[in-house]
This record gives structure tokens, sequence and C-alpha cells, in this order.
């Protein structure tokens, strides 16, 4: 990633807090491992993203992944990108979150619409049990040590009226009082537009004056846009800006807002152009990197017309378009495929191959870290990681995965 470049406090800026392994991996049909999880949080870490909500602390499914995670973010493979939990902003979940030591980051979540609260609580909550819970959790956090906690209104953007804001700003307002720092306004089912978006950020911000996170469900096909919509509310107000991403759209129902093409809107769209607003340690060199990685994850093909990555991003047939193309690339591309880190052409293997797999035998495996310049000092403990990361991930390793298995057999064993 090179040298990170300092982070300006002359003005707020927008930055990238990656939700996909702990929003996207819950995608109807879509089962990532935890190897293919830590490889993604080290390909976010590579392209400057400030944080990965990456895992589930109260689930004890997840205990030796998260370990290992935390273990490596030490030993800075996973640096300087943050790795943050969600919990529901419940006191017996921030208790089980605290047996992480080493897990500095925690967003809170809960309920703030009148839908949900009597749907999910079923006359069981209202709105000041809701505020009371929260308080009480926020307030466990810090007490364990927890550096940066956000709390999320889940569903703010149907909590009560979207001109009355009182009970949303309330909530806020207790949360920052007992020691949040961050609010995350959730568009849980896409129920916003970008303008109401804009007015109710921008009105939270102004009033609670902490920095926001905005996460935007794709429901309406609008995440993408609200999303930055609601960042210019919050820069509006003058605090800093979070937008949740996932890789390729990710997560429940029609996915949450797109990595890529909330970078895209940011660096490109009219009136955002110049304005040096993004998080300036951004590569989106990573992008189609990336996101062939987690297309080749989760066995969901990259849609051809996805913005910046999509087989068809770059591609010209008309007439006019293609003359122009010819005369000048800047006629019709807002961006360039070089910008993406998209390779002029792919090279693909045929004829015979000798590959590494879960069956292999030393021979293979000493063949296949030759080819890819990789040195494992032992090759009996790297041949058996290989062999049962293989059969976790179901599929051959990729390269990375391969340089991550020897570098760190201790952390990749453990989650294996």
């Amino acid at each position: 990633m090179g040298d990170i470049k300092p982070f300006r406090a002359d003005k707020p800026r927008v930055y990238i807090i990656d939700v996909t392994n702990r929003d996207g991996v819950q995608s109807p049909g879509v089962d990532i491992s935890d190897f293919e999880r830590t490889m993604i949080n080290k390909y976010l870490n590579d392209m400057g993203i400030y944080q990965s909500e990456f895992a589930f602390p109260v689930d004890s499914a997840e205990e030796n992944y998260i370990i290992s995670n935390l273990e490596l973010a030490e030993l800075g493979y996973l640096s300087p990108i943050k790795l943050s939990g969600w919990v529901r902003a419940a006191y017996e979940d921030v208790e089980k979150a605290g047996r992480y030591k080493d897990l500095k980051y925690l967003n809170l979540s809960i309920s703030t619409s009148d839908v949900m609260i009597r749907g999910k609580f079923q006359g069981r909550k209202d709105e000041k049990d809701i505020i009371s819970d929260m308080v009480r959790a926020v307030r466990r956090a810090k007490e364990l040590g927890f550096e940066i906690i956000g709390v999320n209104a889940e569903d703010a953007s149907r909590t009560r009226h979207w001109r009355d804001q009182s009970y949303l700003e309330e909530f806020a307002l207790a949360a920052k009082d007992a020691g949040a720092d961050r609010i995350r306004y959730c568009d849980t089912v896409g129920s916003d537009i970008s303008f109401s978006i804009y007015d109710r950020v921008k009105q939270l911000a102004e009033k609670v004056m902490l920095p926001m996170e905005i996460h935007c469900h794709n429901d309406t096909g609008f995440a993408v846009a609200n999303s930055i919509g609601g960042a210019m509310g919050a820069l509006d107000a003058g605090v800093d800006v979070y937008i949740n991403t996932t890789i390729n759209g990710l997560g429940e129902r029609a996915g949450n807002a797109d990595l890529v093409s909330v970078l895209l809107s940011l660096k490109h769209s009219s009136g955002l152009q110049g304005e040096d607003i993004l998080d300036p340690n951004i590569d989106l060199r990573m992008a189609w990197k990336i996101c062939n990685y987690v297309s080749h994850a989760t066995d969901i093909p990259i849609p051809p017309n996805q913005p910046g990555v999509g087989a068809n991003a770059f591609s010209h047939e008309s007439g006019i378009h293609a003359d122009g193309m010819l005369k000048d690339h800047h006629t019709y591309e807002l961006y360039s495929p070089e910008e993406l880190g998209i390779p002029p052409k792919e090279e693909r293997e045929t004829g015979r191959r000798i590959g590494a797999g879960s069956y292999s035998g030393r021979s293979a495996l000493k063949y296949v870290l030759e080819k890819y310049g990789i040195e494992a000092k032992d090759m009996s403990e790297t041949l058996d990681l290989m062999k049962r990361a293989t059969k976790h991930n179901k599929r051959s390793l990729t390269p990375d995965e391969l340089r991550l298995i020897v570098q760190y057999p201790e952390q990749i064993r453990r989650m294996l």
C-alpha cells in the first residue's frame, strides 16, 4: 500500500468502514470461510480502507477466527486497518465482546423505529427502554476499555416521520452522553432517497456533533446514492463521516452499498471531483483484485455492467462511441481501467498443469511454491495447512493464500 498519508484535520473527510465480513456474509446462499474472510481483511488493508467490521464477538463459532485476526493485526499483517466487532446494544453482548482484550473497536446496534420496536419486542419494550438498554451497554463498553464505540440506530430512516427527528436526536444525544464516539444512521430497508437522507443526517449531525456512519441497503437501488447523500449531509454539518460498504454490494436481500461504486462516486461524480474529501489512503488500484477474489470466494459472478469492474465497464461497440474512444478515451470514460488495477489482459494457464490441492503431495506443493516464488520454512507443516485450507475453502488456494499460510502458520492453523 505504500507510505500512509497523514490524516488532514483542517476539514471533515469521508472514511470507509467495510462490512463485508459482518453484513456481507449474511447474503442468502453465501458461505465465506474464515480463511477467506481473513484474506478479505488483508486486501481491504492493502486498499487503504479505514476499518473492517470483521466479526460477531458473541458468536462462539467465530472465536478462533477473531483471535487469529487480532493476532495478525498485532503482527502487522493486518495493519493499519482497524478491526471492529458488531454486537447488539445489550449489556450481556458487550460482556462477551470484552473477552477479547485486543478488540478495541465495537459497534452496538439497536432498533429505533416504531415498526421495529413493536415488531421485535411485542410490547415488552418502548422507546425509553431502548435508550436505557443502549446507554447501559455503551457505559459497560467504556468500562471494558473499548477505544472507539459506535452506536447504531437500526432503521433510523423509519424512526418517526423524517421531518420529526425528536426521538432519533434524543437517542443519539443519550449515546454521546454515555460515551459513544460515533452514531450510525442505518437505512435498514432502503426506504430513504438521497434528499431525505441528506436532510436527516445533516440535522442529526448538527444536533449531536459526533462523527456519523452511513449504512445503506439497496432495496430500491439507492444504496450508493443514499450513502453519498448522507455523507454530504454529515460533511456539511462539519463532522467526519464513515460510509459502510460491502465488496460487490453483498448483503441481505438486495445487498448493501457497493464499495467500488461508492469510491468512484466520491472521486468522480460532478461536484465532488477535485474536492479532496475522501480518505487519502485509499488505493483504488486494489479494486479489480478484491472484487474478483470475493466473486471467486462466493461463487457469485460479477455482473457485466458492474461499475468499474464489470466485464462491460470499459467495452465500447456502437459506432459513435467507438469512434470517440479511438480519438480520445475521455470522450466516453469517466475513469480509466488502470485506476482500478485492471490488467490489460488476463493470463490463464493452459496445457499441462500441476496444482496443489487437498490430495497433493510434497512434489506438487514444492513445484507450486517455487512457481510463485514462495519459500516455505517447514514443508511438512505447509503441506498439512494447504490441505486443510483447501478443504476449508472447498477450492484450490490462490498464491496470496499460500503466502499467508507460509508466513503465519500458527494463526492459520487455529482458524482451520
